[in-house]
């Protein structure tokens, strides 16, 4: 997988860095945009970069999305807004640099992160271990195509799956992901895989009968540690939809169980919806 990834590093002017986005970035809801993971993941890798601590776990990262993020050179600006003995806030900027306008900022984001220690004595409330619907497939592939799973008419947890066909319906769904490296020639880290799988939470919520009319304006990830192992599993949790906005919360796993949550809220794309019975999403996975 070092031939595949959202970014490919480039020479900018004064030795700032910049990327430029690969096909593997390439949006679905309209030509010349990229998808949410690779602007996420672009945003989550920078705060990490510049202030990640093996004594700090990235507990909060708040992305907001609020412009389409276009297929040019980008670029990331970051500043520490608190640096605590327990508690440390990031903000970062995604920038864009077209070439014939001033930069343009496509989105922004916290961090917060916090100082690991023990627990607190005492006993709280956890899903009991017979309430857990998620359960990682049985065998798996290496490589970078997810795997989707949804509830039958029964509510009973259905089988894995690559083909997205066999998933549009109006039933709960899980994806079983393996995120791609932000820029060429890295592997992700924990965290950016955490980010980067957990924007699916949009797709699996927000996917019905006629595919996905949704965008997401933004990603809240929580963490209470970093997953273990290459791939991120996403379950959906809570979905409720009024006058063209929608809100959803997915539980995060991996193969240890459940470490965090991601929630989004999403906005009416009728006009652009994705029919999954009808758009191939194979060939990117199969390039990789």
């Amino acid at each position: 997988m070092t031939n595949i990834a959202f970014f490919e590093p480039i020479d900018a002017p004064g030795g700032e860095l910049r990327y430029r986005p690969t096909t593997f970035a390439a949006s679905l809801w309209a030509p010349g945009t990229l998808n949410g993971p690779a602007v996420c993941g672009l945003a989550a890798r920078a705060v990490e970069m510049e202030y990640g601590d093996d004594e700090f776990v990235p507990a909060r990262c708040t992305i907001d999305l609020f412009k389409a993020a276009r297929d040019i050179t980008t670029s990331t600006r970051v500043r520490p807004v608190r640096s605590g003995g327990r508690i440390r806030v990031v903000d970062v900027e995604v920038v864009q640099h077209p070439a014939d306008a001033d930069e343009v900022v496509v989105a922004r984001g916290t961090t917060v992160f916090l100082r690991t220690s023990s627990n607190p004595p005492g006993e709280r409330w956890h899903r009991p271990p017979e309430a857990v619907t998620f359960r990682p497939p049985a065998t798996d592939a290496d490589d970078l195509s997810p795997r989707f799973a949804s509830d039958d008419a029964q509510d009973s947890v259905g089988e894995w799956e690559k083909d997205m066909s066999k998933h549009q319906n109006g039933h709960r769904k899980r994806m079983w992901t393996r995120a791609a490296p932000i820029v060429l020639g890295e592997q992700p880290t924990p965290f950016q895989r955490a980010v980067v799988s957990a924007e699916s939470a949009s797709l699996i919520s927000n996917w019905g009968t006629t595919g996905i009319g949704f965008i997401n304006c933004d990603l809240t990830v929580a963490i209470s540690r970093l997953p273990r192992g290459e791939r991120v599993g996403v379950e959906a949790d809570v979905h409720v939809e009024d006058d063209g906005v929608s809100v959803s919360n997915a539980g995060l796993y991996d193969t240890d169980g459940m470490f965090g949550t991601a929630l989004v809220t999403a906005v009416n794309n009728a006009a652009a919806q994705i029919d999954f019975t009808t758009v191939d999403t194979s060939e990117r996975y199969r390039e990789a």
